[in-house]
């Protein structure tokens, strides 16, 4: 699913063992924090915001051998967005990674708020810890333990699962232009989770208000992935 429309990928990715947490929150508290030429999605007229923790085992430019990936955890804090052409996607608040290389990288060629981080995650069968702590002493972390269930379907379309889990491109804003970054994998594979502990903080390091119910949550095994390049799809409103 997903795709570059032909276009050859910029690079590969694996990732694995993904944690969905998802809340609703209000569209006006989103709103300041989303650049202006891009729409706050809904579902059933409820607007989203989550927090994946997962790890990405390969990561390599395309053509690259595989003895040149790199391999390191990542957490991502996002929202749903429709472009000014409609298409649906995700706009990202903040991304955690373990990798320097991928943070430097991400920050210069795809303009992500990308930020270096001390992160662990542990898994003995169907439970796994995972943990995370931004670098330069600002109060981001989170640390979660969740148990692996049941297989359950892929994403039905027209069902809130599928709004919030397959999203196949991103938006970002960089250099008064609005720019759409797409991804092609198969759709995710689900499991239940069961969380069974959660502290973070790093909705409020994005201005975000501090969830007061429990996340819906989802468990993906993972996907290998194809990363396409930014291309420009509007300028910003001034």
């Amino acid at each position: 699913m997903g795709g570059g429309s032909g276009a050859r990928p910029a690079g590969r990715q694996s990732w694995r063992d993904l944690l969905f947490l998802h809340w609703p929150v209000p569209l006006d508290t989103l709103r300041p924090l989303v650049p202006r030429g891009l729409e706050i999605d809904a579902f059933a007229g409820e607007s989203y915001v989550s927090l994946i923790p997962f790890e990405i085992i390969e990561s390599r430019p395309e053509g690259a051998p595989r003895a040149m990936a790199t391999r390191f955890l990542e957490t991502n804090v996002r929202t749903y967005v429709r472009g000014v052409d409609g298409e649906p996607g995700v706009y990202f608040f903040s991304l955690e990674a373990s990798s320097l290389l991928a943070v430097t990288a991400a920050r210069l060629l795809f303009g992500l708020p990308y930020f270096h981080a001390a992160m662990r995650m542990r898994r003995e069968g169907t439970e796994i810890e995972y943990a995370s702590h931004r670098r330069g002493g600002r109060d981001a972390t989170v640390e979660v333990a969740w148990s692996i269930g049941d297989a359950s379907d892929v994403a039905a379309d027209g069902t809130r699962d599928h709004f919030l889990i397959e999203r196949y491109c991103l938006y970002v804003a960089r250099r008064h232009g609005l720019y759409r970054g797409r991804v092609r994998h198969r759709p995710y594979p689900l499991r239940r989770a069961t969380v069974k502990h959660l502290r973070q903080t790093l909705l409020s390091a994005v201005a975000l208000p501090a969830p007061s119910d429990p996340p819906i949550s989802h468990y993906s095994p993972g996907v290998d992935v194809e990363i396409f390049w930014l291309e420009r799809v509007a300028n910003m409103p001034r």
